[in-house]
């Protein structure tokens, strides 16, 4: 199992201020299999951490990232809310999606 993806969740998790539980209900998994992916007894799919991302505001990548540091740079921008529902934390993936895919296009046309 993938210890380094598992760790990077539960930072990321922790850093927004959600629970395992509200994790689990937005990405449409169990608690207890989400709970899995973050201790490394399961591997995690590959869609769940692409809606992680979303909902982190980071790039897939960035899960998979061994450098402790650049996984701890992404944590001074993490956005914490208390009692978001999934469709709250939904239309924050959707808004965080659209500012990376602005940013991206950004890099790519030199501005």
């Amino acid at each position: 199992m993938n210890t380094i993806t598992s760790r990077n969740l539960k930072a990321l998790r922790e850093a927004n201020g959600y629970t395992q539980e509200k994790m689990a209900e937005y990405l449409g998994v169990g608690r207890s299999a989400y709970a899995n992916y973050e201790v490394g007894e399961r591997e995690t799919p590959l869609e769940v951490l692409q809606k992680a991302a979303d909902l982190f505001g980071c790039e897939l990548a960035l899960l998979f990232e061994e450098d402790e540091t650049a996984v701890r740079n992404m944590l001074v921008c993490a956005f914490r809310a208390d009692d978001l529902s999934a469709d709250d934390m939904r239309e924050v993936a959707s808004f965080k999606s659209v500012v990376m895919n602005y940013l991206k296009m950004e890099r790519l046309l030199g501005k």
